[in-house]
């Protein structure tokens, strides 16, 4: 009796299988991209001079590993913080500021001029907190920025309308006003109150 060969499977056309599923799976996989923090970096100056900044005019802000947050050495929630930036931009502690609603504290900033915003963290902060701080940080800015664009905008030409509304108006290309003006008051504003934003390493 004549033994039987064993049947064999032809491998040929798998390396062909192989490389459509490869193909597909590039093709159909998306790969999420990181976008970052949008950040606006200030113009490099070409100072020597060392400049003194008073300790008054620095609000130092820590956000330690376990994400707690010390504003100006006392523990302090997310949820308060803008309200306590807003409330130290905002002092007016040397009376040169005529838009200045705060307390007019002498212990405190002198005006929003001088007033400089210190962030601090570790490196084990995780980055939800990061943002979440730096999200409240420049939304106290904001929030003084939109109670000064009501203030002068309609003595301009621009009334309810707040600076978040400005600045969308003015990179509107279909926007229909004076551009010009427009670009005046936010440069005032941004001059008022500028983003005085340090983030130490």
């Amino acid at each position: 009796m004549a033994k039987r060969s064993a049947p064999e499977v032809n491998a040929g056309s798998m390396a062909d299988i192989a490389f459509l599923l490869l193909i597909f799976f590039l093709v159909t996989t998306t790969i999420p991209k990181d976008s970052g923090i949008n950040r606006k970096l200030p113009p490099i100056e070409e100072n020597d001079e060392d400049v003194n900044i008073k300790e008054k005019n620095i609000f130092t802000v820590l956000l330690n590993g376990k994400d707690q947050l010390l504003v100006e050495d006392e523990l302090m929630e997310i949820k308060d913080l803008r309200s306590a930036a807003v409330k130290f931009l905002d002092n007016g502690g040397d009376g040169s500021c005529d838009y200045c609603k705060g307390a007019r504290d002498p212990k405190s900033s002198d005006n929003p001029d001088k007033a400089i915003i210190s962030l601090k963290n570790e490196r084990e902060t995780s980055y939800k907190a990061y943002i979440s701080v730096q999200n409240e940080l420049v939304a106290a800015y904001n929030q003084l920025r939109n109670r000064r664009a009501l203030e002068i905008g309609p003595k301009r030409g621009f009334p309810d309308m707040d600076y978040i509304a400005m600045e969308k108006a003015y990179d509107d290309p279909k926007f229909t006003g004076n551009k010009d003006k427009l670009k005046a008051v936010i440069t005032q504003i941004k001059e008022e109150i500028p983003q005085k934003l340090s983030e130490v390493k």
